[in-house]
């Protein structure tokens, strides 16, 4: 099956929304909702793609854009690459230079809107920030480790695993429960690294699988409204996570970490391949820094999970 190389860009503004158009009904999927952009000419590319489409599309011009997620999918009829954009600076008013309708959107709101079964992993990568907080395993002290990540929250993290697999069970939803109530104070989302049973009771917003619950697993835990996440260090978890259709997944080790001693480190050679070959959004794992977040980018990753260096 032929592969159709396509450039599509999430343009956003300065309200944090959204550009999106609907595309014109005697089109292929023809009525649904779409992020703007079009097919690589020859010789283009997909940077070289994306201005040109906009320009034609939108009559904007690109200033600053960097890589959001590249998405594979194929329909019955025939197979997309879809390399995704997020642009951040443009210079213009966008119209439907084509006819088409558009709309500005939140994130939030995307769901209001039918797109494409191809377009569904840059929705879910425009929900998810650039940062994802992996508490350290929990001192005895519980005030002090919820000023913490009061702390680490205040400096904009918005997304939270809690992971202390060191606690028995009891101890481990008493500590859930405190923290989901900072994280719904600040209006964080928390997803906790246990049973997946667990995080309803618990008040949390989904739940992070390691590794080997995932490779256990023959379909999605919990409901539509729940977040899951899984820990992938091969191609076969990544691939496994696609098929059990989860909303993002961590990819270690980046770096060897004192943390996980013999785990090999893939470098970001390896987290370029891991990505190309994901179904959802991923986060790179292992000594990452703040400073690593445009590295991570260039691979196609949404950003980096990190403990030491997002925990304050």
């Amino acid at each position: 099956m032929k592969r159709i190389h396509v450039a599509a860009a999430a343009v956003c503004d300065a309200r944090g929304r959204i550009l999106i158009a609907q595309r014109p009904a005697n089109v292929h999927q023809g009525g649904l909702w779409e992020f703007p952009g079009g097919k690589l000419e020859q010789g283009e590319s997909a940077r070289q793609a994306l201005q040109r489409e906009l320009r034609e599309e939108l009559g904007i011009e690109v200033g600053s854009a960097r890589r959001l997620i590249r998405v594979q999918h194929e329909y019955p009829d025939k197979a997309v690459l879809l390399d995704v954009w997020r642009v951040g600076n443009f210079a213009g008013v966008p119209q439907g230079r084509e006819g088409q309708t558009l709309a500005w959107v939140s994130p939030d709101e995307l769901a209001g809107y039918s797109f494409p079964a191809a377009n569904i992993p840059i929705i879910k990568a425009l929900h998810l920030p650039d940062r994802y907080l992996i508490t350290p395993e929990p001192v005895h002290d519980l005030a002090v480790f919820l000023a913490a990540l009061e702390r680490s929250i205040k400096r904009g993290i918005s997304l939270v695993q809690l992971r202390a697999r060191q606690l028995a069970e009891d101890d481990y939803r008493r500590l859930a429960a405190a923290v989901a109530g900072v994280c719904r104070a600040a209006n964080v989302r928390l997803l906790l690294n246990c049973a997946p049973h667990l995080v309803p009771e618990l008040g949390a917003h989904g739940v992070h699988l390691t590794a080997q619950r995932l490779l256990q697993l023959e379909q999605r835990p919990l409901g539509p409204g729940y977040l899951v996440a899984a820990s992938c260090h091969s191609q076969e978890e990544v691939i496994h996570a696609g098929k059990l259709g989860l909303d993002f997944i961590v990819v270690s080790a980046v770096r060897e970490t004192a943390s996980h001693p013999g785990l090999p480190a893939i470098g970001f050679g390896g987290l370029h391949s891991l990505c190309e070959v994901a179904a959802m959004p991923v986060y790179a794992l292992g000594g990452m820094q703040e400073a690593d977040i445009e590295a991570a980018w260039h691979c196609g990753a949404q950003g980096i999970a990190a403990i030491r260096s997002l925990w304050m």
